[in-house]
């Protein structure tokens, strides 16, 4: 082959296998791939909106029942209000209001749960900035020792705890519940924001001890707003935790004033399927965690991100 031969450019055969027509296998294999991208987004968006609009139908349907008469509960099922709207009432949440049962365990409920969150988040906030940045003996062995009660069960303590709190009195109380909780919570919280904490440029806090700032200084003027994310997150998880359990509010609470998880309980065992007054109550015990949820949505994302990127 001469050279005049070797510099002339290859042009496409009929099977079009080469060249810069257009029409060759890359050129098909590159209009095939945008095509299914493009279709893979959009089958991608209605797939998410079917998985969500699936997940959100227990809900969905525990709010239309709630806004039904018993009789139309017992005659059909709650898809039926969407060609009868005129059976919604809200009858069922007026008589819910009225219940004191239910209305005291609401307030049992949030008088459990917000000492539990806020002892958790002021206790762990405090231990963790010690295990990052403050230097004590047997710092490092402490910290595994944390880390090992991660890993305990809640189960295995109800036993032991349940003497001690007889012996002490608080058996069966508020503080007692609370300050199982508080036991149980403090571990994956000290963990949490202990290993954010750590990730601190060190400089920062060199440059606050420079300028004079002593330790609580420190942590409530610069530790404190870095870590305003993880904190956040640690409070939603733990509220939605303690307000959600039943296991500990069944053995530690008042039987008296029990929380809404126990109370909701006590109505199904008591009067059947009380369906009249159990949906509506447990529609009510889900506003207020999704309250706080929605409240602090924008500070969880920070902190889920801000803990995927570390």
């Amino acid at each position: 082959m001469s050279a005049d031969s070797a510099d002339t450019p290859v042009t496409a055969g009929p099977s079009g296998s080469a060249g810069a027509g257009g029409t060759g296998p890359r050129a098909r294999a590159s209009v095939a791939s945008r095509i299914a991208a493009r279709t893979g987004g959009g089958v991608m968006r209605v797939v998410l909106v079917l998985v969500g609009l699936f997940w959100l139908m227990p809900t969905v349907g525990l709010l239309l029942s709630s806004l039904r008469s018993p009789a139309d509960i017992n005659a059909s099922g709650w898809w039926e209000v969407f060609t009868a709207p005129a059976q919604l009432t809200t009858e069922n949440y007026a008589r819910l209001l009225q219940n004191e049962t239910i209305t005291d365990s609401l307030l049992s409920t949030i008088m459990i749960t917000v000492p539990a969150t806020m002892l958790v988040v002021v206790v762990g906030s405090l231990a963790g900035y010690a295990f990052a940045w403050m230097e004590f003996p047997g710092r490092d062995w402490w910290f595994l020792a944390v880390v090992g009660l991660l890993v305990v069960p809640v189960q295995v303590a109800l036993v032991p705890v349940s003497k001690l709190f007889g012996t002490i009195g608080i058996f069966e109380t508020t503080t007692g519940v609370v300050l199982f909780h508080v036991a149980f919570g403090l571990p994956f919280a000290i963990f949490l924001l202990r290993n954010f904490f750590a990730e601190i440029p060190r400089e920062l806090l060199e440059a606050a001890r420079l300028d004079g700032a002593g330790e609580i200084r420190l942590f409530t003027r610069v530790v404190l707003p870095l870590g305003g994310p993880a904190i956040a997150s640690l409070g939603i998880f733990q509220f939605l935790w303690v307000w959600n359990d039943m296991l500990i509010a069944l053995i530690f609470a008042d039987s008296e004033s029990p929380p809404i998880t126990v109370a909701l309980q006590q109505q199904v065992r008591q009067f059947g399927n009380n369906i009249d007054v159990l949906a509506p109550g447990a529609f009510v015990s889900m506003l207020i965690p999704l309250a706080v949820f929605f409240a602090f949505q924008r500070q969880f994302v920070s902190g889920v991100m801000a803990g995927a990127v570390k």
